[in-house]
């Protein structure tokens, strides 16, 4: 068995060996022969046999074809193979379509049987039939040619066209027969033989005005195909007359500034030729210029010579201008004639005004009779025509003066002048002259005013009133002071310094600074409201000119309020300082009874020093109550056997800044029989003397500190009232006090009133949220006011 299986393979191994000797030959193994144009279906040859195959193992070795049987391109294939191995046509062949320009049209298939593998390559040649015609891409062409043609000449014609095979294509053309015309062919190299017609014989219109040829293009067939080409040749007339104009000469006379359009002169020629070598058309010469053609124009079928641009008798006062007469002959024959134009002159001249020397620049300061400019007019037309009489515009300070010699003036200033009302005059000069019909002439210069420092700088407020936040970043920016110069250039740019004379002065401007350029003002450290609420400094604001010109204004700082003080507990306090105290109240009180008073103190205004008391901690809620605005703690029932005999109350103290601080107080209450609290009274009330001392003392530093704020408030207004009664009334005195009051000011920001306000007290105004910490807005006196208590320590 295992000899039998190497045979096998050894068998198949030469067969591959062979397979691949096959396939290295290009030539095909069978070749057929078939005429194109063969119907479908028809044999090309017995491939089977002619390989000696076995026809019973051609089913089973799947005989086919892989390649080939589609060369003509995309749709079914050309051939197809029978089962019993005989080669068909599928489709029929036109060989122009599948080897158009190929001599030899052979088209090469590949079998293939399988078991063992076998290809095998077939061959097809496809003759050529002839089935075409030659053809002519029309079936007329028109030629002209002049009778003044010489013998010889030849005119190329388009040959034909016949898509078969060499010997089946245009072999030789033939020309019918006549006098004049003989028939060459030249061989175009791809594009084949081409037909070309020369002349015999010369032509003669006025014997015959065409000329019927026919061209027959014959193929190499047989019997052969022909196509032919009807060729019409069309005698064109010689233009043997020129045109001959109808004078020897042509003159005309025109005003100068005549309007364009107007006829100078018509000139005519005739031609003897008929029709189109008869027609006659008119135009300028070859060696007219330019400048002739931009100022006259002829009409090309008339002969009128018209007007095209402006005429001057100042420019040139006469023109010779040469016409030419054509006739429309296919080689057009002309003749030229001479025409004199003379102009006429007339006053059509203006006044020119020249200006020969002018100051652009005039400084604001100069004296009157200061020259501006010097002007010269002229007019080229003469005697009244160049007389001219010259003005100016009167809504000027500048005024027209003759100079001794004719024609020239001189602009002098004839008044003061002020750059800052106004920096630049327009100066009309006009001339007019003196002829019948006066002809005139206007120019404008332009008379800049040149600046001189003669303003000082303006601030955009006097004095001005700046509000800035205590606790303020020190180097930023608080505001900025503005000054204008109505002066320009250097006369204009403005310098910023804060004025530091006097010793008192000196050191509260110490701590600020100026920008020298923009007048931005920085803090130099850190304000605090509860050490300064307002004070008062001088900007002044100086110019670059020279000699420099300078001005001060005051600037009023008022610092704001902010909640930067929490809450300072005055009672209860401990020895070591803390904030707890301890209360002894007999058991037998009854509800109401006060038990202690928590105080407290907040260094700031307003809202941000309005304190409020609550409960944090209680051991029994139902036992004590605190009034949140007093901070009064008091028993809310009677006690019992059952409650305890000590209770711890912590409180907390707030204010009511927009970020609210805080502090706390412990108080612990204890209850004792009435004997024992009668004894310990004795103690106590030596104990609240010495707070009443600390309360007396407390209240009359405040009321020292408040006074001293009113008076600075006070100087401080009496100081703007005298400067201005404007500011005055930005400033109101309150009189609503109720005893609490520790200090106040009003003032107002344009349709605002405003009110600065201390700790404890009362004020008939309405506290509008998101305002400035301790500034409330006051309402219309109009409307019903609103009362908002603020309450801290009595």
């Amino acid at each position: 068995m295992a000899r039998r299986g190497r045979a096998v393979w050894l068998e198949r191994l030469i067969f591959i060996v062979s397979l691949g000797l096959t396939l290295d030959f290009t030539s095909a193994q069978l070749r057929y022969s078939i005429p194109e144009e063969l119907a479908v279906g028809a044999v090309v040859g017995n491939v089977a046999k002619d390989l000696g195959l076995d026809l019973s193992a051609l089913i089973a070795r799947g005989f086919r074809i892989v390649s080939g049987s589609g060369a003509s391109g995309s749709g079914a294939p050309l051939f197809q193979l029978s089962q019993n191995g005989i080669l068909l046509l599928n489709r029929k062949i036109d060989r122009e379509e599948v080897c158009e320009r190929i001599t030899a049209c052979i088209i090469n298939i590949k079998t293939v049987l399988e078991n063992p593998l076998e290809v095998h390559y077939v061959g097809v040649e496809v003759l050529d039939v002839n089935d075409h015609a030659p053809t002519f891409s029309a079936n007329e062409t028109y030629l002209e040619i002049s009778e003044s043609t010489l013998p010889g000449a030849r005119f190329q014609l388009q040959g034909a066209r016949d898509p078969d095979s060499d010997m089946f294509s245009i072999q030789q053309y033939k020309l019918s027969q006549n006098d004049h015309f003989r028939l060459e062919v030249k061989d175009g190299g791809e594009d084949g033989k081409i037909p070309v017609l020369y002349l015999h014989k010369p032509l003669d219109k006025e014997a015959a005005g065409s000329h019927r040829l026919l061209l027959t293009a014959v193929d190499g067939g047989k019997p052969a195909r022909s196509g032919t080409l009807g060729i019409i040749v069309n005698v064109l007339d010689v233009n043997d007359n020129m045109p001959v104009f109808s004078k020897e000469s042509y003159t005309a006379v025109v005003n100068e500034n005549s309007p364009i359009g107007t006829t100078v002169v018509k000139v005519n020629a005739t031609d003897l030729d008929d029709g189109l070598n008869g027609e006659v058309v008119y135009s300028f010469g070859n060696n007219v210029n330019n400048k002739l053609r931009n100022l006259f124009e002829v009409d090309a079928s008339t002969g009128e010579i018209i007007v095209k641009g402006l005429l001057d008798f100042e420019a040139k006062d006469k023109y010779e201008i040469v016409i030419k007469a054509s006739d429309k002959g296919p080689v057009p024959l002309s003749t030229e004639k001479s025409v004199k134009i003379s102009i006429v002159d007339l006053n059509d001249n203006a006044p020119e005004i020249e200006v020969t020397s002018f100051s652009s620049a005039v400084p604001e300061d100069s004296k009157p009779g200061r020259t501006v400019a010097l002007i010269s007019v002229n007019d080229n037309d003469s005697g009244v025509n160049g007389k001219v009489i010259c003005s100016i515009n009167e809504n000027v300070p500048f005024t027209l003066t003759p100079s001794l010699q004719e024609n020239m003036y001189s602009i002098v200033t004839k008044s003061m002048l002020d750059r800052e009302h106004q920096s630049k005059y327009d100066v009309k000069i006009f001339a007019k002259d003196a002829g019948e019909h006066p002809l005139s002439s206007e120019k404008t210069i332009t008379v800049t005013v040149s600046d001189v420092n003669d303003n000082s700088p303006e601030f955009s407020a006097n004095p001005y009133t700046f509000y800035v936040t205590e606790n303020n970043v020190a180097g930023a920016p608080l505001y900025s002071v503005s000054a204008h110069d109505c002066d320009e250039g250097s006369n204009a740019l403005i310098s910023y310094n804060i004025v530091r004379s006097a010793t008192e002065h000196k050191k509260l401007t110490s701590f600020l600074n100026i920008n020298s350029e923009s007048g931005e003002v920085v803090a130099l450290k850190s304000f605090d409201f509860e050490t300064l609420k307002t004070f008062q400094f001088q900007v002044v604001a100086t110019d670059s000119g020279t000699p420099s010109l300078s001005n001060n204004v005051t600037v009023n700082v008022f610092i704001l309020d902010q909640n930067d003080n929490a809450p300072v507990i005055l009672y209860p306090l401990s020895s070591n300082g803390s904030a707890e105290g301890v209360e002894e109240i007999p058991r037998n009180v009854n509800a109401g009874h006060l038990v202690t008073k928590v105080r407290a103190y907040d260094a700031d205004i307003g809202y941000n020093g309005w304190l409020l008391f609550s409960l944090q901690e209680v051991t029994d809620h139902s036992l004590f109550g605190l009034d949140r605005y007093t901070g009064q703690i008091r028993t809310l029932r009677s006690f019992t056997e059952t409650d305890e005999a000590e209770h711890k109350l912590v409180i907390m103290v707030k204010d009511n800044g927009n970020v609210s601080l805080s502090a706390t107080a412990t108080v612990t209450v204890k209850l004792v029989e009435p004997k024992e609290a009668f004894a310990a009274s004795d103690v106590k009330s030596a104990t609240k003397d010495d707070d009443n001392n600390v309360t007396f003392y407390l209240m009359i530093t405040l009321g020292s500190v408040s006074a001293l704020f009113l008076i600075s408030i006070i100087v401080l207004i009496t100081t703007q009232c005298s400067k201005s009664t404007d500011y005055t009334s930005k400033y109101l005195q309150e009189t609503n006090y109720d005893g609490t009051l520790c200090h106040s000011i009003q003032y107002r920001s344009g349709d605002k009133r405003y009110m600065l306000v201390g700790p404890r007290m009362s004020i008939g105004s309405t506290i509008v949220p998101g305002s400035h910490a301790n500034t409330l807005v006051l309402p219309d006196r109009r409307r019903a006011s609103e009362e908002v208590r603020l309450y801290s320590r009595q």
